[in-house]
């Protein structure tokens, strides 16, 4: 994956096997931490059959599978020769970001229908009860058949799944390919990009679609890597809508519970803080990259005891693309300048314009 920064001649290496446990990755904004984690990423492929899921939120991993030209042949040829899929949302070119709308479970339904067991109780209960309404393959035909019953509180509720625009969604898969039934067929890797939806609400229902499938799938006890690039949209303690509750319940979940299961996690973050104390807390490899906050490093130390205090103190000074790696996955908690890529990365910087003087 690099260089050790101690000795820029000795090779820093992970161990692969060791990634059957949680991963956190944290640096401060321009650390380098989304381009060194397309490195490893790029290292597990050909070295693992583990399959990955990608939570891609800013489109920084949907060239993962496009080799540069310039990469050393041999790693060429290893990433070129694995299965990456790229979902999108979107009518482009390409497969299509999707989640099976009769596949998802009350709790989800009724979240992104913010419908409260105690203080909607009529339309709560509806949803319970009227699963032939909202198991079609067409979410389209819910409304009139609601509209077509005798019950009051169905017409409420198909006024709601109107005011929400709900069936206006485009995440909805209706006749093409949901994202879960493409991982059920075990690529090497599925980026899903979760940007440009129109809907906020659309990237956390597929998020959560995934993650509830293969929880409900989890006695399969097929080992999957989990990695969720900028975790805090996903799973900060500050997230209070009744869909990102149900979403980061999930992830807490399979923090706590997911490991025996073969769900592992890799949350990468800018701060420790802006992800919920009961993820942190069950990971046991932990990526460090430039933190200059004291609080943060404070954080860390407490959470993270196996990194020695030396390193951590370290990181106001590290410069991009160089990173403390400490945990089970590494040999001895090292710090390593970073390799170059071999893939292009999607979400590069925007670099000011300069003008030329005469």
């Amino acid at each position: 994956m690099g260089t050790l920064l101690a000795s820029l001649e000795t090779p820093g290496r992970l161990l692969p096997h060791r990634f059957n446990r949680h991963t956190f990755w944290c640096g401060q904004s321009g650390s380098g931490k989304t381009y060194a984690l397309g490195v490893v990423l790029e290292q597990l492929l050909p070295h693992t059959d583990l399959p990955i899921v990608i939570f891609d939120p800013n489109a920084d991993f949907v060239r993962l599978a496009e080799v540069r030209t310039d990469a050393p042949t041999a790693d060429a040829a290893d990433l070129a020769a694995r299965d990456i899929r790229v979902l999108r949302p979107g009518n482009g070119p390409g497969e299509h970001l999707h989640a099976r709308f009769r596949s998802l479970p009350v709790k989800i339904k009724a979240a992104m229908l913010r419908l409260d067991p105690l203080l909607d109780r009529e339309e709560y209960n509806s949803v319970l009860h009227l699963e032939e309404f909202l198991s079609v393959t067409d979410p389209r035909s819910i409304l009139d058949r609601l509209r077509g019953s005798t019950d009051l509180s169905h017409h409420a509720l198909a006024l709601r799944i109107e005011n929400l625009g709900l069936l206006d969604w485009a995440v909805w898969a209706l006749n093409e390919t949901a994202a879960t039934e493409i991982i059920d067929t075990r690529p090497a890797a599925t980026v899903l990009d979760l940007g440009g939806f129109q809907f906020a609400e659309e990237p956390l229902v597929a998020a959560v679609s995934v993650l509830d499938h293969l929880w409900a799938h989890r006695e399969e006890r097929r080992p999957v890597l989990l990695v969720i690039d900028e975790a805090h949209n996903l799973c900060s303690p500050d997230l209070d809508s009744p869909l990102q509750r149900v979403l980061r319940e999930q992830i807490i979940q399979i923090a706590a519970e997911g490991r025996k299961y073969g769900l592992w996690l890799l949350l990468s973050t800018q701060r420790p803080s802006k992800i919920h104390p009961g993820i942190i807390s069950q990971c046991d490899n932990l990526v460090l990259m430039k933190m200059s906050s004291p609080a943060d490093l404070a954080e860390l130390g407490a959470v993270f005891g196996f990194a020695p205090p030396a390193l951590l103190a370290q990181a106001p000074r590290f410069r991009q693309g160089e990173a403390l790696f400490a945990g089970g996955f590494v040999p001895a908690p090292s710090v390593v300048k970073m390799r170059d890529r071999i893939t292009y990365e999607g979400g590069i910087d925007v670099g000011v314009p300069l003008r030329a003087r005469p």
